[in-house]
This record gives C-alpha cells, structure tokens and sequence, in this order.
C-alpha cells in the first residue's frame, strides 16, 4: 500500500524498538522503506538494514551536513556500495544554506562530485534543498542527471515545473498537513499525481495529528489523506500511484523483494 521513499531507521531515536517497529509498520501496510544515508556510517547502517529486510532498500551518500569532512575515500565508499543489489540511489545529497554546518564550498564540490557518480552509474539522486532552491537547481540541470526525488520539497510551483520537465519527481512528507503549508499545498495541486513520491524522513517531519512525536513510516497515511483532499482524487488512487512512481524511479533496476 505504502512506498516510503526517504527514511532514517539508523537514527538513534529508534535504538531499542528498531526491529520491532519495522515489523509492525510492514505488517500495517509498508511495502517498501528506502533509508538515506548521510555519512558512511549511516550509509553502511543502511545497507545492513537493507540486507536484513526484504522491503527495505537503501541510498548511498554524503550529506551536505558532513560535506566539510568528505574525502576520496568517503567517495570511493560510496561508489562501492552503489554496486550492491539492496542500494537503489546516491543520497541524501545537496546543498543546506539554513544551517551551513558545512563550508558552502565545500558543499558545492561534493555535491557536483556525488551527481558525477550518479550519472556515471546511471543511478537516481535523493536531493537535499534547504535555503538553496536555485543554486540546487543549477547544479543539477548542469550535471546532466535526470532522475531522483527532491527530498522534501519547500520551492515554488514555477520551480517544480522545472524539476518534473527535467525528468524528476518530488517529495512530499509531513509538512504538507502543517497550518503554514499553503506554499506546499500550491505545489502538490499543481503536480501531475504521477510526479509525486511519498515519504516520511522518518523519525522527523510528524504530520498533523501526530505532530512532534517521533515519525515513522505508517505515519504516510495522514500524508496520503492530506494529498487525497487537496487534489479531490480518491485516497486508494493516491497510495497506489505513489508507489508505482518511486518503483519506476528507484526498483525499476532492482530485483523487488
């Protein structure tokens, strides 16, 4: 029923019930869970979550967080691990201008490297955008990949057009159930149903009712509900159309468990 297609069960918030949540969340309706990775330990912890479950799969890569610490070898793993059956994507990757943990530099650099491998591979992106919308952009039309999800979309309608003209699709999560979301709301009534992923960036982001609780991916319901209203198509069309698009974008080259 479901295809979460950003999630981190790595997170710490979820030590002590991880196991036992992800069972639950399969047997309530999960079909599939893509966990991003951030770093390498993240991504190694992903791709151990992705070998232990057959639904959950896997994205390789360096968040722009962490980008001031990335090295070749930081690369070099990555590249290792997109060869693996369980790794369907590079990511999380990006440009994080709100925060700036990282040097913009050294945000920019890593980033364009990390599309390189994408391309290079012909494998999909997960893309961070925080307070960096155009520079995000251009960077990606200038790279020549084609395929991925934004992560957590937060641009414009004009922008989004953009995005979905080029080849990709777009993430909505929690947000899009938030009071101030009538930016979000405008983007998803635009979006042809087709172009939009689900996802949770479980555990954080909560939708509405379960704001500020520690998210996780049976949470995609109140997202699937709030999408069913604001585009006037029945909740079934919108949980089963989602799950076919992330499957063309990210298992499409996979087996599927």
């Amino acid at each position: 029923m479901f295809f979460d297609t950003h999630a981190h069960y790595d997170d710490e918030k979820f030590d002590g019930v991880r196991d036992a949540l992800i069972e639950e969340m399969h047997s309530n309706g999960v079909d599939f869970i893509i966990n991003a990775g951030s770093d390498v330990p993240s991504t190694k912890v992903s791709i151990e979550l992705a070998e232990k479950y057959g639904f959950i799969y896997a994205a390789a890569g360096v968040h722009p967080h962490e980008a001031g610490s990335m090295t070749e070898k930081d690369l070099d793993f990555i590249r290792r691990c997109c060869a693996h059956e369980k790794v369907v994507a590079v990511g999380e990757i990006g440009l994080d201008y709100h925060y700036d943990f990282s040097p913009r530099e050294s945000q920019r650099y890593w980033f364009e490297r990390q599309l390189e491998l994408a391309r290079e591979l012909d494998m999909p992106v997960v893309i961070h955008s925080r307070e960096a919308a155009q520079e995000t952009f251009d960077i990606i039309e200038k790279s020549g990949v084609r395929k991925g999800t934004i992560h957590a979309y937060s641009g414009s309608v004009e922008m989004a057009r953009d995005y979905i003209d080029m080849g990709f699709h777009i993430g909505v999560g929690g947000v899009v159930t938030f009071k101030n979301a009538k930016k979000l709301i405008d983007v998803v009534e635009f979006l042809p149903l087709e172009r939009i992923l689900l996802e949770t960036d479980s555990p954080y982001l909560s939708p509405v009712p379960v704001r500020g609780t520690v998210n996780n991916s049976q949470n995609l319901k109140y997202i699937a509900e709030k999408i069913s209203e604001i585009k006037q198509i029945p909740y079934a069309e919108v949980c089963s159309v989602t799950s076919k698009n992330a499957e063309v974008v990210f298992l499409e080259k996979k087996v599927v468990a």
